[in-house]
């Protein structure tokens, strides 16, 4: 670490200027991607997870400023090819832009605002400055995408210690029953919050904590695992006082309450135990002859054509992509079709319908093949923005707090259409409460996407296929396609995979012919 010591209240001479040009680029580097970083402080106030990002800018100039001596005795020079990874950052950004896909956008201007740095101050500066500018990337609202996988954790773990007990259970998916009531595990219990929180301030103990590589790397690896741990720990915790107070304790609001304080207490502990292993700051050597001369180099020309350069390449992506907006078009007609071989089902409805996000146009309709009923439900997608666009986390079969309908497995198929094997996403759903058998009625589920004429399950592929056609003049329609029937067991799975194997192909051209509507 570094000394902090007492600086003169102005810059050095030969500081003055990089640092007007850096101020200067960073200011239009903000308002050309303005919109990129508002939407970041809109996750911010609207989500619990990522409200820690308010205090990492403030934090991440308090870093620097700590920095100050250090920085004073360093020569800043402009690194020209630093150009090229911000022209690729710039690039990303526009991808993200045209997919819609925040987290990559995000990831890019802050990625933008950390190569500013190196390219206009130079190398020895962004090593002084490497954790300071690093500490950003916590501004970016990313790390959700474990969510499902640390809900799942977190109920194999409540259940098999519930076991261990003594308590019988019941479980289906993330939703069991014991003997005093039911639980589930919802977006909440997932401990992602807790985890997300508990990185950034154990990155930031760390870097203040010690000097060695090897002691920080350590602590924030342990800074992830205690929250995991911890979080499977209150889960359990909230269970046994719910299920041993007869449900008066650890429900409704105190079951937020008593999480939040278990955590800060597990934070609390995580300090304690790695202030045991701090190390002292390093002090600064005496400032060399050499240094005081390199201060004297003036590199002004090379200050302003890299910053020029800098400003072009900011510029560009937001440019282009104003040029790559399409004209607005008219809501396709969504309806669908008769299809080969079935019929329509008298008074049928469609017993479930999935979420998706503002779509341009919605429909369904039940078929009849053979003896089975099989609803066809479609999404569809045009002009996608952030606020509407077929890839989305909030686009799911089964909410958290869906009361009729429950998601109890997933997994994924392949099933031949027109002699090429297709991998289908699959689910199962079941209606009524956890152990209510005798309400239940159980619905199998295929999804997969169109895009353009390209079938997929892959989200990445989806999005990259919607921005492809934007930039070759085709647009981004796209569409979720969702197939049920009701039923347990193989015999219902095979006659859905029948009915798609066969009308797949007939789908897909009525959904080429939609996207004609223009």
């Amino acid at each position: 670490m570094s000394a902090v010591l007492s600086m003169p209240a102005a810059p050095p001479q030969h500081w003055r200027l990089p640092l007007a040009v850096l101020g200067g680029v960073l200011l239009l580097l903000l308002w050309q991607y303005r919109e990129t970083f508002l939407a970041m402080v809109g996750i911010w106030e609207r989500s619990g997870t990522f409200a820690h990002a308010f205090l990492v800018p403030p934090i991440s100039l308090w870093l620097v400023w700590r920095q100050r001596e250090r920085l004073a005795r360093l020569n800043p020079k402009p690194l020209p090819w630093m150009l090229l990874p911000a022209l690729l950052c710039g690039l990303a950004w526009l991808v993200g832009d045209l997919a819609g896909v925040n987290a990559l956008t995000q990831l890019a201007v802050t990625a933008l605002l950390v190569l500013a740095v190196p390219a206009l101050l130079g190398w020895q500066v962004a090593r002084v400055l490497a954790f300071p500018l690093g500490f950003l990337f916590f501004m970016v609202p990313i790390g959700e995408f474990v969510m499902p996988l640390m809900m799942e954790w977190t109920a194999d773990v409540t259940v098999a210690t519930v076991r261990a007990i003594g308590i019988p259970v019941y479980r289906e998916g993330l939703q069991f029953v014991i003997p005093t009531g039911s639980w589930s595990v919802v977006e909440a219990c997932s401990g992602v919050r807790y985890l997300i929180a508990s990185f950034m301030v154990g990155t930031l103990f760390a870097y203040l904590n010690y000097n060695s590589t090897r002691r920080r790397l350590a602590f924030v690896g342990f800074s992830l695992l205690m929250p995991i741990v911890a979080n499977w720990g209150r889960a359990v915790m909230i269970v046994l006082l719910g299920h041993y107070s007869g449900n008066k304790l650890a429900v409704g609001v105190d079951h937020l309450i008593y999480g939040w304080v278990f955590f800060g207490i597990v934070i609390g502990i995580m300090f304690l135990v790695g202030s045991g292993w701090a190390e002292p700051e390093l002090a600064l050597p005496p400032v060399s002859a050499a240094e005081q001369a390199a201060w004297q180099l003036r590199r002004a020309p090379l200050q302003w054509w890299v910053a020029a350069s800098l400003v072009l390449v900011l510029s560009a992506p937001p440019l282009l992509a104003n040029r790559l907006q399409m004209a607005d078009t008219p809501t396709p007609l969504l309806r669908l079709p008769a299809l080969p071989g079935t019929a329509d089902v008298p008074g049928a409805e469609p017993l479930h319908k999935p979420t998706y996000e503002n779509p341009r146009a919605e429909a369904s309709r039940v078929y009849g093949q053979g003896a089975a009923a099989i609803t066809v439900h479609v999404a569809y997608y045009r002009q996608q923005t952030f606020g509407r666009k077929l890839v989305n986390s909030q686009n799911v079969l089964v909410t958290s707090d869906d009361k009729l309908w429950r998601q109890t497995s997933r997994s994924s198929t392949a099933v031949t259409v027109a002699g090429e094997p297709l991998v289908l996403r699959t689910a199962e759903l079941r209606s009524g409460s956890v152990g209510g058998l005798s309400a239940e009625q159980t619905l199998q589920v295929r999804q997969l996407y169109w895009v353009n004429g390209r079938l997929t399950t892959s989200n990445h592929l989806a999005a990259l296929l919607g921005v492809a056609g934007q930039l070759t003049g085709r647009g981004d329609d796209a569409a979720g396609l969702t197939f049920y029937i009701s039923g347990s067991g193989p015999e219902a799975q095979a006659q859905l995979d029948l009915f798609i194997a066969q009308q797949l192909g007939p789908l897909s051209t009525w959904l080429n012919s939609v996207r004609m509507q223009r």
